[in-house]
């Protein structure tokens, strides 16, 4: 009789804390502070502790004998060149492998040290220069007649309510700054925000628009990742996105089809913010069972053909916080032999439901899942 492995189970399972997130704040000079205020006291007021450094300063560093210093790394500082410290995008990628949070905020004057490490991680930013242009959706009150300052809409977001939050119910958002494009062989990209098909990314100064590089929805406002290791990494294009100057503004777009009104910036970078660190997007296994039907215990050897087996797990999704049951219809179970021979989508019900594989075997899943 042809004998199964045990179940096995193969969780990522991301597991926070009860303790304030140390978070590593760079910006062109300590002046971020204020100029970002808004931004940064959303992140405090959620009981996280900021250092605020220039980007350039000599004392720099992500590690202390080989262990993090800090759990998150926010880059609001467009222009650096070269970072100050042991600071440098390799040195980043390395805080990344080692689990760190990444959000990088570049501009139109972007420096090397930001377009150098974006590559690291398959995104590519424009030229330093160069700013993305919407002659059908700029903003007529805050544009200075370059058409760079966009107002965005949330058909341009993420089909993902854990990164962007409500789609749904956000106002049009306000950018300002350099367009970006992920890499061909980036799988594991996303594109959080995308620009609109009418917009190019190209100097504004110049005279004659020839060939841009990029145009269309294939230019990114804001993209990430999250790595096979699970860390989460951010870049935007504009630095004034998460400027109080552009959550306090009210939009005022030249395409007569979107409403006045408030920016929803500031809703839009909270749950963007909140994704990258980890406080949004997050799963943990409370428990898992196998055992064949009848039975309460798995078994001392294997499963064998034509045996029913239950299969129990209990998820849990951190939500403002706390833990609560996860609710998600996209969790597959796999059983494997060699291959994969049987794999199903677990659904969240009350009772039994049953699975028949190509083999004269059936699995059980029973309790919430």
């Amino acid at each position: 009789m042809k004998r199964l492995p045990i179940l096995l189970l193969v969780a990522v399972i991301a597991v926070r804390q009860a303790v304030a997130d140390r978070i590593l704040v760079l910006g062109e000079t300590v002046a971020v502070k204020d100029t970002h205020s808004d931004f940064l006291n959303s992140i405090k007021e959620r009981g996280h502790e900021l250092t605020v450094r220039a980007a350039d300063d000599s004392q720099l560093s992500l590690f202390k004998h080989g262990q993090l210093i800090f759990d998150h790394l926010f880059i609001l500082a467009p222009g650096v060149q070269v970072f100050g410290g042991s600071l440098s995008p390799k040195e980043i990628s390395k805080f990344v492998d080692a689990g760190g949070n990444v959000l990088v905020a570049a501009g139109s004057n972007i420096g090397d040290a930001l377009r150098e490490l974006a590559v690291e991680h398959g995104f590519e930013f424009d030229e330093a220069g160069t700013s993305v242009i919407d002659h059908h959706n700029y903003d007529q009150s805050l544009d200075s007649g370059d058409h760079t300052t966009i107002v965005v809409g949330k058909d341009q977001l993420i089909n993902s309510e854990l990164i962007v939050g409500s789609s749904s119910k956000l106002s049009p958002v306000l950018f300002k700054g350099v367009g970006l494009v992920s890499g061909k062989a980036n799988n594991l990209a996303l594109s959080i925000v995308k620009a609109s098909g009418t917009s190019y990314s190209f100097d504004p100064k110049s005279r004659r628009v020839v060939n841009p590089s990029i145009a269309g929805s294939r230019i990114l406002l804001v993209g990430g990742l999250q790595s096979r290791n699970n860390a989460r990494i951010v870049f935007s294009g504009s630095v004034e996105f998460f400027s109080n100057a552009f959550f306090a503004s009210k939009t005022n777009s030249v395409n007569p089809s979107v409403q006045k009104g408030a920016s929803g910036n500031s809703e839009l970078a909270t749950s963007i913010a909140k994704w990258v660190m980890k406080e949004s997007g997050v799963l943990r296994v409370k428990s898992v069972n196998h055992h064949k039907k009848g039975e309460t215990v798995p078994p001392a050897e294997d499963y064998f053909i034509t045996e029913d087996v239950v299969y129990t797990i209990e998820i849990e999704e951190l939500k403002n916080g706390k833990w609560v049951p996860f609710q998600g219809k996209d969790v597959q179970l796999e059983f494997v032999r060699i291959d994969p021979f049987v794999r199903s989508t677990l659904k969240t019900i009350m009772g039994v439901s049953q699975l028949h594989s190509n083999f004269p075997m059936y699995l059980e899943f029973s309790n919430s899942w």
